[in-house]
């Protein structure tokens, strides 16, 4: 039995890095609000994606160190990971980000947080079964839809059959895998195959295509599996496995295709990193009209609104930049529009982004790829690690820099930073870019020595060589 409508002048479904802090933002000002949530508060960023991750990345790279620690005069005989403590210290900072961001939203006035599944009965009604049984219909002149991506399972012949490991659940695993396969070389397969390497897991990564990350240019796709390589991880690209079977409870064959030729490889676990997918089917969008692409992903306009009016969808259910930032951008530009009747739209923001593997690959702007296919005059700078005075005191020499510049304006159109705090270093940079300087101006900054931005007066330096 369901229960008689209830009304809303908003409703949010999900409570990710938009859903939550646009819930907030609206109640304050005094518009009625319900927030549907699913599982947890926080979203895939706090409960299984950049704060769990990058808390066992910070492991990993202790572990790294550890090894290492030779080099910088430091003995250490022996040591070992002990996963128990790891994915302990990983669940008490996600639990304590999660219990902040619930009792955030519990302690909003004029904001109901429901825990349930919604799911479309008309353009504006929602009927929320709760987690308890009890169903009821919800009415909003507006609702923003904020349910976020799930990993993508391909469909291989004997994968269901096997206990396979996605993004969330190998953070979750009993004991380090002996042998961890990697089927996907994206941000998320690099990312974990490097981790696991730290922690003592032979790895091998199997990537589709001809390199590693597909976006990236080039030069930098090969320098990562340089690194990566150095580490001991094998990689195997323009390969396609085309059946799993497990052989014992510790080892699978994996059945491929490499250049076209067929090869099998075996392995203890096998984790599938070969994309993501919108939680959206379970939302019902057909009973309201509401338009999604052949993947499932919402459309929307440059304003964040469906083809439904007064339905809005924000983070990564609408596809594009799949990041934290973005999404809490999206929030901003909803907040601004409902709030205040400013229109900002998702075309004039840059998006940068850091890939955690180690070190740290930041982007923003245009690759040289990208420059090259639009037609773009530009003017290349590269600087290697090795040219950095401060990566060479911390014996943090691998990777480079790179940025691309306007040839008729002097304007940065993007930049590559795979090195040492490359994130950090990148948003130097966007920075830069925001504020639409000229390159000299970075080229004869005043940084602060030895740091690693100071090295950007020295990538600008190259270009005039």
């Amino acid at each position: 039995m369901t229960a008689e409508n209830q009304e809303y002048k908003v409703i949010i479904i999900g409570t990710g890095q938009a859903g939550n802090p646009l819930a907030k933002a609206l109640a304050s000002a005094g518009w009625k609000t319900a927030v549907i949530e699913s599982d947890h508060v926080g979203g895939t960023c706090i409960n299984y994606g950049c704060t769990p991750t990058k808390t066992m990345v910070a492991s990993a790279r202790v572990a790294y160190l550890a090894r290492h620690a030779g080099e910088f005069g430091v003995e250490i005989p022996s040591y070992s990971t002990n996963l128990k403590t790891v994915i302990a210290r990983k669940n008490k900072i996600v639990n304590s980000f999660r219990q902040g961001g619930q009792q955030g939203l519990e302690n909003t006035h004029n904001l109901d947080l429901i825990f349930g599944f919604a799911r479309f009965t008309g353009t504006h009604q929602l009927e929320i079964e709760k987690n308890s049984g009890e169903k009821v219909l919800l009415n909003a002149e507006f609702i923003v839809i904020n349910t976020g991506a799930k990993p993508l399972i391909p469909d291989i012949p004997g994968l269901k059959e096997i206990d396979y490991l996605d993004s969330s659940t190998i953070m979750d695993v009993k004991e380090i895998p002996q042998h961890l396969v990697v089927l996907g070389g994206g941000y998320i397969g690099l990312e974990f195959g490097q981790m696991f390497r730290r922690f003592g897991s032979q790895v091998t990564i199997i990537q589709r295509g001809s390199q590693l990350l597909s976006r990236e240019d080039e030069d930098v796709a090969e320098s990562v599996a340089t690194i990566l390589e150095g580490e001991g991880i094998k990689i195997l690209l323009n390969s396609q496995v085309t059946a799993v079977n497990r052989i014992s409870n510790d080892q699978l064959d994996i059945s491929l295709t490499m250049d076209g030729k067929p090869c099998q490889i075996k392995g203890s676990h096998l984790l599938v990193a070969v994309g993501r997918i919108p939680s959206s089917a379970e939302l019902q969008l057909d009973q309201a009209g509401i338009s999604r692409n052949s993947l499932g992903f919402i459309k929307v306009n440059d304003s964040l609104e469906t083809n439904v009016p007064g339905v809005y969808a924000i983070g990564d259910v609408k596809g594009g930049p799949a990041f934290t930032h973005i999404s809490y951008d999206d929030y901003r530009i909803l907040r601004d529009f409902f709030l205040q009747g400013t229109r900002r739209t998702i075309q004039e923001r840059l998006v940068p982004y850091t890939v955690f593997i180690d070190p740290q690959l930041g982007r923003v702007g245009l690759t040289e790829k990208e420059a090259k296919a639009l037609g773009v005059n530009y003017r290349l700078a590269k600087l290697p690690m090795t040219y950095v005075a401060r990566a060479l005191e911390s014996e943090e020499t691998r990777g480079f820099m790179k940025a691309l510049v306007d040839e008729k304006t002097g304007r940065i159109l993007g930049c590559a930073i795979l090195g040492i705090e490359g994130g950090e270093i990148m948003s130097v940079i966007q920075v830069a870019m925001m504020g639409n300087l000229h390159y000299t101006s970075i080229r004869e900054g005043v940084f602060a020595h030895p740091t690693l931005s100071e090295s950007l007066n020295n990538l600008f330096m190259a270009m005039d060589r």
